[in-house]
């Protein structure tokens, strides 16, 4: 009989196996998430303490889920904030919660990696066993799948939908072959922004994998530490954490530096695999009108035409892409909420919202940017 067993630490997994189950996703591999723990960036200390999933059959991993014990809602990028503050309001403890996900990474894909369904299934129905013996006040699983967020459903999570900006290759020759796939305001919108970049003296030079050395690396996370620093805020990772997984996973890493007068003035991390780039962090020391527009969307997407990959995923949030070419893209995420009267007053809330995501998914994709039969 298959067992579940909650693990304090990514590494007492077998990497392979871990591996072997995710498809090839980046930021899931076993290097992404040990990178993470290794680093320090996750911790009891920062909030997020391991407690990962594994389904197992003797020594046969048949179903995973990266999963952690908050004692907090920051790096999630689904919020929960109103909920946490009701359930303070009358006294309830709502953290530590239970928390399937990336840490820190808002990108869609598996959450319950498995050998087959039913292993699948069943490591969902037992990690919500698990929190509610736990006496956890809620479960949540971040981004995963539209099937996974069906048997999410059925295994009594309440399903919520969001939104993000996706790029999508139709079989592009180039980026002027992309531009002409667009409402003429919209090239003529990008053309203008590309050339003020251009006009300032920016070039960019494309490191991949093990390109990327010691002196790249910190120059990328001065400058995405100082993007936090400009909003008041303390960045999530560490140089430690960036260094670490280009060291395990080199295939995986593409940045991109900006330079001026050959000095570096900005930088943007991506992820890759063998059909997706992952539009990550970015920076900048120095101010270029558009040079976050070039450096984060169109030098990536040129990139990605050139490289032959199919999607380019822009991150979190942003209506500001979808004038860039990028398009709408429904994301879910499930919810278990331990006590019956909010169980039942989060379901209300989210029947709503799902109304109103819908309408606004209509309003977007009346929007796109792509051009007419007669333009």
């Amino acid at each position: 009989m298959p067992e579940l067993r909650l693990h304090p630490t990514i590494d007492a997994l077998p990497a392979a196996q871990w591996d072997s189950l995710t498809d090839g996703q980046p930021s899931l591999s076993h290097a992404y998430l040990s990178a993470l723990e290794a680093s320090g960036c996750v911790s009891p200390r920062t909030g997020w303490t391991p407690r990962h999933a594994g389904l197992w059959d003797g020594d046969t991993l048949l179903a995973a889920m990266p999963l952690y014990l908050k004692t907090h809602s920051y790096g999630e990028y689904v919020f929960d904030w109103a909920w946490a503050d009701a359930y303070q309001r009358h006294g309830l403890d709502y953290y530590p919660k239970w928390l399937a996900a990336v840490p820190f990474t808002p990108v869609p894909g598996l959450r319950v990696p498995g050998r087959d369904e039913a292993s699948r299934r069943l490591l969902i129905e037992g990690v919500r066993e698990a929190a509610e013996a736990s006496g956890a006040s809620s479960l949540h699983i971040l981004f995963p799948t539209a099937d996974e967020s069906a048997w999410l459903q059925a295994a009594g999570l309440e399903i919520r939908h969001g939104v993000q900006f996706h790029w999508h290759n139709a079989s592009y020759g180039d980026f002027d072959d992309f531009l002409g796939h667009l409402a003429q305001p919209k090239r003529k919108k990008i053309r203008q922004e590309r050339r003020k970049v251009a006009d300032a003296g920016v070039s960019f030079r494309i490191l991949c994998g093990t390109e990327i050395g010691p002196e790249e690396w910190a120059f990328f996370h001065a400058c995405y530490s100082q993007t936090y620093a400009e909003h008041r805020s303390t960045p999530y990772l560490t140089r430690a954490f960036f260094e670490d997984f280009g060291r395990r996973m080199p295939d995986a890493c593409v940045l991109m530096i900006a330079e001026q007068a050959g000095s570096p003035i900005a930088a943007s991390f991506f992820l890759r695999d063998r059909e997706t780039l992952y539009g990550r962090y970015w920076g900048a020391i120095a101010f270029i009108p558009c040079l976050h527009f070039e450096a984060c969307y169109y030098q990536a997407i040129d990139y990605a035409i050139r490289e032959g990959l199919q999607r380019f995923e822009g991150g979190a949030q942003g209506e500001h892409k979808l004038s860039r070419g990028l398009e709408p893209v429904r994301t879910t995420s499930a919810h278990w909420i331990a006590d019956p009267r909010f169980r039942d007053a989060v379901a209300r809330f989210l029947a709503q919202e799902r109304g109103g995501m819908e309408a606004y998914l209509d309003e977007l994709s009346e929007r796109l940017p792509f051009r007419g039969g007669s333009d």
